[in-house]
């Protein structure tokens, strides 16, 4: 990932779309850490673990001075159908454009399931840090006790 902003420098100030239609990017956070989780894809069984798992701890990442996003690919309605369906709490976000957030950072990228390459979300967390700069990233990650690593990180930083 040489060519991707790494721990250090400034996270891409790239918008997403929001569920209810509008929009959030990075420096919207500025001020307070936050962090920013990528997941392949709503309502499958790691992805609803991990927004799950997010949403459980949402309390005390914001005691810790934490903003929670979520992002994937799936568009806002789908987003809007899986936070009612599992009651997550951890705000979602949609990174649906070409040369989006995903792309700048590299987490959208050719991944190989079954002998078949194709375009997918790279299970990656980045941890900001108030100035705006990334702290921390943990890519491919394992998503039992991983909220619970980057909540460990988040209150160190």
């Amino acid at each position: 990932m040489s060519n991707f902003p790494g721990a250090g420098d400034a996270i891409p100030d790239i918008g997403l779309e929001t569920p209810e239609g509008g929009s959030v990017k990075p420096s919207d956070f500025a001020g307070s850490k936050l962090v920013i989780f990528f997941y392949p894809k709503d309502d499958t069984p790691g992805c609803t673990t991990e927004n799950k798992d997010f949403s459980a701890l949402k309390d005390a990442f914001e005691a810790a001075g934490t903003k929670l996003l979520g992002v994937s690919k799936d568009p806002a309605k789908k987003h809007a159908k899986f936070i009612a369906k599992h009651g997550l709490t951890a705000p979602l976000a949609t990174d649906a454009e070409e040369g989006g957030l995903s792309d700048a950072l590299g987490v959208w990228a050719e991944k190989q399931m079954y002998g078949k390459t194709y375009m997918g979300m790279v299970r990656a967390t980045y941890l900001i840090g108030a100035d705006g700069r990334i702290a921390r990233i943990w890519d491919k990650v394992k998503v039992a006790g991983h909220a619970e690593d980057v909540l460990a990180a988040a209150k160190a930083l």
